[in-house]
């Protein structure tokens, strides 16, 4: 298999699962099949025999009846494809995207884009964030995003 993201390429359900188990186990110390399940609207059978496969490449520690701990190789991979879908939501988000969008699409531009571009858009969210930009234009994007959706309805009848 070839990398990607600095690790053996993992199908996209793959990386949720690591990422949903990091996110859960970051509050309780691990993860149960029902969190994971209820995070990622999936059935708890579909959980285990993930769970199952992630222990088989050694990524998580699954012990039935007690949850899934991340094994070193899988809390490396779950932390880059969080870090990357936090970045992409900040950015989304910057530029007025409904959270709950951001949010989605985040999660589906996580797994496609090029590192290089993932750091290229922290940069950009870091500087705007920063006290370098112009303290309102954010504000004046937002009010341009407004006026061109008022401009792109059509007139009611």
């Amino acid at each position: 298999m070839g990398t990607k993201n600095g690790h053996k390429k993992l199908s996209r359900k793959a990386e949720d699962y690591l990422e949903a188990i990091l996110n859960i186990a970051h509050n309780k110390g691990y993860a149960r099949s029902k969190d994971v399940a209820e995070t990622l609207s999936v059935s708890p059978s579909s959980v285990v025999e993930m769970f199952r496969k992630l222990a088989a490449m050694d990524l998580v520690t699954y012990r039935k009846y007690e949850g899934v701990t991340l094994n070193p190789e899988g809390k490396r991979i779950a932390e880059i494809v969080k870090y990357r879908h936090v970045t992409l939501k900040a950015f989304l988000t910057l530029i007025h995207v409904p959270e709950d969008i951001a949010d989605h699409d985040a999660c589906i531009m996580e797994h496609e884009l090029n590192d290089e571009t993932i750091e290229q858009i922290k940069l950009i969210v870091d500087f705007l964030d920063s006290h370098f930009y112009q303290p309102d234009a954010l504000e004046m994007f937002g009010r341009y995003c407004k006026a061109r959706e008022l401009e792109d309805k059509p007139a009611r009848s």
